[in-house]
């Protein structure tokens, strides 16, 4: 190796042991099918299978704490408060539950840029599985909703069939990350089951803006549908 070669070399970054911990931990959780409510293994155990010092322990646990994953029980105990793995993107949701028309328009911003990315993207990915999957998803919504006036879950599955479609697993991450911090705000707002029902006939339209592979169309069929849900936000907080 000549001297400019070994002048290109360049130390490794040093390793992030709290990181590697967070990870593994994840990991660990997933592979021994803990469920909410389980207890996790005590401090000195996390300790010898991991081969780190208390600290990072302690470190790691504080970390889940803050983001609500885990709790710690004095005199029993920390317990995993919700299902993680290796690959689950955590956030720490809050929302001010007071003002719930603020809440709302709040998570709506978020909805707004996540969705409509998702729904061009998998108007340029979805494969023909995909479609089935997700027209499915739609003509079960479409029973329910023509039935009982409303979606409830059969709403939520469609979305999350259009995110995996996209073929990006952070958008369904996210979406289910977002759904179990707000899904108590968003299942019946306002104590009002036709929320959002004018809606409806877009979720046909933006089906059709994704089989025909068009991102454009895709992106103005789901800004028609999360307007309407806006506009119910602001109409039925007054």
């Amino acid at each position: 190796m000549s001297q400019r070669d070994k002048a290109t070399l360049l130390p490794l970054p040093p390793v992030d042991r709290a990181q590697q911990v967070i990870a593994a931990l994840a990991d660990y959780v997933e592979r021994s099918g803990l469920k909410p409510g389980d207890r996790l293994p005590a401090e000195r155990e996390l300790m010898a299978a991991l081969a780190v010092g208390r600290s990072t322990v302690r470190e790691v646990i504080s970390h889940f704490q803050a983001l609500g994953v885990v709790e710690a029980r004095k005199g029993s105990g920390t317990y995993l408060r919700r299902a993680i793995s290796g690959a689950t993107i955590h956030m720490p949701l809050t929302l001010d539950t007071q003002h719930l028309r603020d809440a709302l328009l709040q998570t709506l911003e978020v909805r707004r840029g996540i969705e409509v990315e998702a729904g061009m993207a998998a108007a340029r990915r979805r494969t023909d599985a995909d479609l089935v999957t997700i027209e499915t998803k739609l003509d079960e919504m479409e029973r329910i909703h023509l039935a009982k006036g409303t979606s409830g879950p059969e709403d939520l599955a469609f979305h999350l069939a259009i995110y995996d479609a996209t073929h990006n697993p952070l958008f369904r991450q996210l979406l289910e990350q977002m759904r179990e911090g707000f899904e108590r705000f968003w299942e019946k707002p306002f104590d009002r089951p036709d929320f959002a029902r004018r809606s409806f006939p877009f979720h046909r339209t933006l089906f059709n803006a994704i089989a025909a592979q068009d991102p454009d169309a895709a992106r103005m069929e789901t800004l028609k549908i999360l307007a309407i849900v806006e506009e119910d936000i602001k109409e039925m907080s007054r």
